[in-house]
């Protein structure tokens, strides 16, 4: 149903909180080389939400017979604590960084968390993720990479409807994955060339290594 991001693509990934380890498993599997399926290439991590496993990746490089320690560095962290160092570091950053690594995959670890914050104003918080999603959008086609955005839930804030619609919107490629009765369902909701479709998978006594067997 869904072979995998491509260059180019503005992606979002949202729902249950599996959402997250699958971005460990893209930073490794992004570093294989192209003959294995993957991109041969470093990883930028913007973590918005301190999302970033370090063991979890060195068990996941394991299981692909990788050197964790070449794998963690591989990866480029940048971590934002505040909403105005986030918007810092995708505006005002990112391209020289991404330039500097030769980075083909971005992830945006929680991209809408820290604008969540009450103590900013939502008039504020509204139009700066506003000019950060537009930027974003364009960014992964102008500089030939995936950019790759988490939002796990926030269903705490009142503002989250209106950031995630945006988000959304936005995007060029929309997944998620929904608890259902037995299962949780992988919904590829939005492609620029694929059909729309979902796809179950076991969620009880799921473990990663299960799932990494599935492309």
């Amino acid at each position: 149903m869904f072979p995998g991001f491509a260059i180019g693509d503005f992606a979002l990934l949202y729902g249950t909180p599996a959402v997250l380890p699958l971005t460990s498993l893209l930073c490794v599997r992004a570093q294989l080389p192209r003959q294995l399926g993957g991109l041969g290439t470093k990883v930028i991590f913007v973590d918005g939400g301190n999302t970033f496993r370090l063991y979890q990746v060195s068990r996941i490089a394991q299981f692909h017979q990788l050197d964790p320690r070449k794998v963690l560095e591989g990866i480029c962290i940048s971590r934002a604590f505040t909403a105005h160092q986030m918007t810092s570091i995708v505006l005002e950053r990112l391209k020289a960084i991404v330039n500097a690594f030769d980075a083909k995959l971005v992830v945006i670890s929680d991209i809408a968390g820290l604008y969540l914050d009450r103590d900013i104003p939502t008039g504020e918080a509204k139009r700066v993720f506003s000019q950060l999603t537009t930027y974003l959008s364009a960014f992964a086609k102008e500089n030939q990479l995936i950019l790759l955005a988490t939002y796990p839930p926030h269903c705490h804030s009142r503002r989250n409807v209106f950031f995630h619609a945006l988000a959304c919107g936005r995007a060029k490629v929309v997944a998620s994955i929904r608890p259902s009765k037995y299962f949780q369902e992988f919904f590829l909701e939005k492609h620029p060339r694929l059909m729309q479709g979902c796809a179950e998978f076991p969620s009880q006594d799921l473990m990663l290594t299960e799932f990494m067997e599935v492309s």
